[in-house]
């Protein structure tokens, strides 16, 4: 060994080591501006808000739109009316989440939706699914006795296998593979937990976890007007059938939560969607986080590996010891931060993260309510109260389906509407309604050749979701009308919003609903990436606390309270 040039390195070594320390000690003599910059005032990062700003944190909320909520949000798209824009109904909010922020001291406000269901049927029939074990029995037994007697166990397994997974919603998952002794404690932990299953539950808990939902369902029911009720919530905002694997997990995920106490009930926010984030924005408030509105991030600036804050598209730069994105995992990544301060691996696993959309939403202001010809009657009823599906048979949505998959929007698709204002007197003139219109499927990516030979448009220079939508949405308004003949004349405005429209308003990356697929390889210590599941980043002071991280998609709250809590543990 050259002992000269061991000394010089060395003094190198010495001499970096020194500069460090330097850099470190004017770090810390120049205090940012921030304790934490949030991306987004969606309701994960309004949570997480929250938290951070209990614990004293200087906290700041940067938001995109005129108004928080991201996608869980209230506007007046129409005159008069309070309209939620993209999300609509409530059940999986956590309760731990509205305790602790006094969502209700706030003005949050939840109607149980009952019936839960009306589905009319072509040949005139309808079933009805209510919150009463005794109705549900007798609307089954119109169309199987069988099933009928077997329904309420299938409730009851389903409601044991969420009870199982629902402690790990609020839990922060171990990275696989492992990146610490913490990660082989935690595995070892769920090991433990899983296996207090019964057999029988397990095998159960593996199908869930594995099957297609037509596959779960037909393990349990023979009738068809049953099977396709249950099996849309397998597919809802999901890129896939009813015959894809994974989307029986879907339909579990639909399941975790309720209101007013009972398990899997859905419900409609007073005031619209925006009831729930205008109470979070006033509870986070009361402790000092400031938000700021009309304010897009241009990108989060770093330094030596570490974030260190965010430049806007006003040119201010902001610094902040922390920063935690809300948005979606493809765009933080691949939009908000520059290739060279990523690893090539976890940017090359990014850009494969799975985040096509498939759904659209139409909002209609109405004069009256829809006339069905299943179920007569144009006063307000039970089939304007619960959420109405126009799908008949499972067969019906796979072929949906089927056109989707190859760029081609359906061309009879699957539809769920709600009318909140039969609940909700503050969100409509009286007298008037609002109908949400979720439906798919309605594919991000577009063959243009394929959509001109079965809808006559053309892009013209503009995208050509632009073009078709309004079209499409013709289209939808027509399938409604078979089903109740007086629609078209009670509609008095309407509001359409595209999967790129999704994309453009409120930042969801190819217009999905949920950050990114939620397949079984997206999920939980999978969640964006496998290694990263812990709500950190290769970057550090970077954390993600939306949708895109675990445990996924739907009005939660879990991401933003598991990701605020690891932001603490951290600082």
């Amino acid at each position: 060994m050259d002992f000269r040039l061991w000394t010089f390195d060395l003094g190198l070594s010495t001499l970096d080591f020194g500069l460090s320390t330097f850099e470190s000690r004017a770090r810390a003599m120049v205090r940012p501006q921030y304790d934490a910059i949030i991306i987004g005032a969606g309701h994960n990062g309004l949570v997480a808000a929250f938290y951070l700003a209990r614990a004293k944190w200087k906290v700041l909320v940067l938001e995109r739109r005129h108004i928080v909520g991201g996608a869980c949000a209230t506007d007046e798209v129409f005159p008069g009316y309070r309209v939620s824009v993209a999300s609509y109904l409530c059940s999986l909010l956590q309760e731990r989440v509205v305790a602790d922020m006094r969502l209700r001291d706030f003005g949050y406000q939840v109607y149980p939706k009952d019936p839960a269901y009306f589905a009319p049927f072509p040949d005139g029939r309808y079933l009805m699914l209510w919150s009463d074990s005794k109705k549900n029995e007798a609307e089954i037994s119109k169309f199987s006795p069988k099933d009928a007697s077997v329904y309420s166990r299938y409730e009851w397994e389903l409601a044991k296998l969420a009870q199982f997974i629902e402690p790990l919603l609020l839990k922060t998952p171990f990275n696989i593979p492992p990146r610490s002794p913490d990660d082989l404690i935690k595995a070892a932990g769920f090991a433990r937990l899983a296996l207090r299953l019964s057999p029988s539950r397990m095998r159960l808990l593996v199908k869930v976890m594995t099957q297609s939902v037509k596959d779960f369902l037909e393990s349990w029911f023979e009738s068809e007007e049953l099977k396709v009720s249950l099996a849309t919530d397998g597919v809802i905002g999901t890129w896939g059938g009813p015959q894809s694997p994974g989307t029986a997990y879907v339909l579990l995920h639909h399941c975790m939560g309720g209101v007013g106490g009972v398990r899997g009930l859905w419900g409609f926010v007073r005031g619209g969607m925006g009831g729930i984030t205008q109470a979070m924005a006033s509870s986070a408030r009361a402790l000092g986080m400031e938000i700021r509105t009309e304010a897009p991030v241009s990108k989060i600036q770093i330094q030596r590996g570490r974030a260190t804050g965010v430049l806007m598209e006003s040119g201010e730069s902001l610094s902040a010891k922390v920063v935690v994105s809300n948005a979606d995992p493809r765009l933080t990544f691949l939009k908000l931060i520059e290739p060279a301060a990523l690893p090539d691996d976890f940017r090359s696993e990014m850009s494969s993260f799975r985040a096509e959309g498939t759904s659209m939403k139409i909002n209609l202001a109405l004069s009256g309510l829809p006339d069905f010809s299943a179920f007569p009657g144009q006063m307000p009823g039970p089939q304007h109260r619960g959420t109405i599906h126009i799908c008949p048979t499972v067969e019906y949505i796979e072929r949906a389906w089927d056109e989707a998959k190859y760029g081609v929007p359906s061309t009879r698709p699957m539809l769920e509407m709600t009318i909140p204002t039969l609940y909700d007197d503050s969100i409509a003139p009286q007298g008037k309604h609002l109908m949400s219109i979720f439906l798919q499927y309605t594919p991000y990516r577009l063959d243009a050749e394929k959509v001109w030979q079965a809808y006559r448009v053309r892009c013209d220079g503009k995208p050509l979701w632009h073009a078709l939508k309004e079209v499409y949405a013709d289209r939808v308004i027509d399938l409604i009308s078979e089903y109740a003949p007086n629609f078209k004349n009670i509609i008095e405005h309407r509001h359409v919003l595209s999967p790129l429209d999704l994309e453009e308003q409120f930042g969801l990356t190819g217009g999905n609903i949920f950050h990114g697929d939620m397949s079984l390889d997206q999920l939980f210590f999978m969640r964006p990436v496998a290694g990263w599941a812990k709500y950190r980043t290769p970057i550090r002071g970077l954390y993600l606390c939306g949708s895109g991280a675990h445990p996924g998609g739907g009005v939660m709250g879990a991401p933003g309270f598991n990701a605020a809590r690891e932001v603490l543990k951290d600082h």
